[in-house]
């Protein structure tokens, strides 16, 4: 193993994923836990979220580029993605619901409610080509009122569920995870990586990243382990345009080829939440990464739209 700068390579094909001369640019600092990151190629502009403070940002593209309030209140939201018709997707904490909004700004509830009983606090959102929309719903936004609402979980397992698009019929996809926290499709949506992050809180539970196979009517199997994080916990997750996974960590963010080989790692002084590709070219990786968002310029290009 070798490094430079901020990076930690660890196999030769990282050398070529990665700008050896790139930096890395804190581009805000002033959250509480920065998180949600999706980039809007139509308005050049990152929208994110810093959830305890309830509130989502928008970091613009232009130049050197500035930061203002997007939403507040954001009812707690964490995770964000775009659907294919470039509307915004988002996972609500303090509403325990995972919400749309329309071009006119209006909030259209997706799922709140799974089984008769409220969902626990989603986490992370992904639409896949076909419309449906993925999400995880672990118990962090109802564990204390920081980024939340305390309460007891209803649902007795913690899940990541399918919400079909035209009949809205929500399943959960799978039910044995120790906390579901972030998730991405391989680039040609057969397969769909899921963080479990329950070590932040238990121990005893590994900081994995498991892979499963999607079949055509949106059921999952396998869902083996696809790597380990060594320092600190997977979280958010993307997928370059190769199949590499970009994931949080303790230490930075890791990147792991599609066989599960770690390949490097982007090393960066605050722990790392979430990321995602994005800019003009999509070749620059935006990281909020505890108070601060941060990006550095990539090799490769994000998977899927922006």
């Amino acid at each position: 193993m070798a490094g430079s700068s901020i990076y930690e390579i660890h196999d030769d094909r990282f050398r070529h994923l990665v700008v050896g001369s790139a930096g890395l640019d804190e581009l805000y600092s002033g959250c509480r836990w920065a998180e949600g990151p999706v980039w809007f190629a139509d308005l050049n502009c990152l929208v994110f979220s810093d959830i305890p403070n309830e509130r989502m940002l928008c970091f613009s593209g232009v130049g050197e580029g500035a930061v203002s309030v997007f939403r507040r209140p954001s009812g707690f939201t964490n995770g964000n993605t775009r659907d294919n018709q470039g509307r915004l997707v988002s996972c609500e904490h303090g509403g325990r619901r995972v919400v749309r909004t329309e071009t006119d700004g209006r909030l259209t509830v997706l799922a709140d409610a799974f089984g008769g009983r409220r969902l626990n606090s989603p986490n992370d959102v992904v639409v896949k080509s076909d419309d449906s929309v993925w999400f995880t719903d672990p118990t962090y936004g109802i564990m204390s009122d920081y980024e939340g609402y305390a309460a007891e979980p209803e649902q007795p397992t913690r899940n990541v569920y399918r919400l079909d698009p035209r009949s809205g019929r929500l399943d959960a996809v799978c039910t044995d995870f120790g906390q579901p926290n972030g998730l991405a499709f391989s680039p040609d949506e057969r397969r769909l990586y899921v963080a479990d992050s329950a070590s932040s809180h238990d121990p005893s539970w590994p900081s994995h990243i498991r892979v499963f196979d999607v079949r055509d009517d949106g059921t999952l199997s396998g869902g083996g382990v696809f790597c380990t994080i060594d320092v600190g916990l997977p979280d958010g997750l993307r997928v370059d345009v190769a199949g590499n996974v970009w994931t949080s960590a303790g230490d930075g963010v890791h990147c792991f080829a599609p066989d599960g080989t770690l390949l490097g790692k982007i090393l960066v002084p605050q722990t790392v939440a979430n990321v995602a590709f994005g800019g003009p070219r999509r070749n620059r990786l935006f990281i909020t990464a505890t108070r601060s968002l941060y990006a550095v310029y990539t090799a490769t290009t994000g998977a899927g739209r922006g």
